[in-house]
């Protein structure tokens, strides 16, 4: 607690925004469930459309990331976020039908959410992949008129050296946080990996580990998507009028 009237953001505070429980449909006939939160009295500027990390090994759509950015980037940065859970994972909203698909099968659920944000009309839809959801990112971003892609601790377990060099033909920004003591990719190996992609904007975040825990690296990893996709908004507030937030 700052003064009597502010609280401080963070772990368990949620910000003001719209809620909706939707639904995607699959080009394969899957339903899968997620949520899109919107600024409460403005439109968004842009779409954050999340791709969550590997889901036999924990990832879903509240993995703490993606939570947080829903839960503070509409009120701080006007900013839609959708989230989903890909086909059979499961989170407190529901699970997605089907069964994991190895990062295959899963090119039909990010085509389902490019689908929904171009009929709600969301502004500027940039892919934003954490671990696993950064290979969904690279491989099948480009199938989409996204605005840009932000990839936060890739690992390139599945993403090809040609899947790579195809980001070189598009105008797309495209930005990969990479964690000084990431599990499975570190700078010096990032930047070898990225080589083929030289327009790729690699930032090597100090002290940062692949799951980002801890206030301090999930402040750093908003700040920079939002560097990336609205920086007007920077930088974000650390404190909100207490009347307006829950804890």
């Amino acid at each position: 607690m700052t003064h009597e009237n502010h609280i401080e953001i963070r772990a368990g505070v949620e910000l003001p925004a719209i809620r909706e429980e939707i639904e995607l449909r699959t080009a394969d006939g899957l339903t899968l469930v997620g949520e899109l939160a919107t600024p409460v009295d403005r439109p968004p500027v842009a779409t954050l459309v999340t791709l969550h990390p590997l889901p036999t090994a924990g990832g879903f759509m509240d993995s703490h990331i993606l939570r947080k950015a829903a839960a503070r980037l509409p009120a701080l940065a006007d900013l839609a976020v959708l989230r989903f859970n890909t086909r059979g994972t499961t989170s407190p909203r529901g699970t997605s039908e089907g069964s994991f698909g190895e990062g295959i099968e899963e090119r039909a659920d990010v085509a389902a959410a490019m689908a929904f944000v171009a009929e709600r009309g969301l502004p500027n839809p940039w892919l934003v992949g954490w671990s696993f959801g950064t290979e969904l990112a690279l491989k099948y971003g480009l199938d989409h008129g996204i605005a840009g892609a932000v990839l936060l601790s890739p690992p390139l377990h599945r993403t090809s050296e040609e899947e790579l060099r195809r980001w070189n033909a598009s105008s797309a920004p495209i930005v990969a946080l990479i964690p000084e003591h990431d599990d499975y990719l570190r700078p010096d190996a990032a930047a070898e990996r990225f080589a083929v992609l030289p327009r790729v904007r690699r930032i090597d975040v100090a002290g940062g580990k692949h799951l980002w825990v801890g206030e301090a690296q999930t402040r750093r990893v908003l700040e920079e998507i939002v560097a990336a996709v609205n920086p007007a908004a920077l930088p974000l507030p650390t404190t909100w009028p207490a009347a307006s937030a829950t804890d």
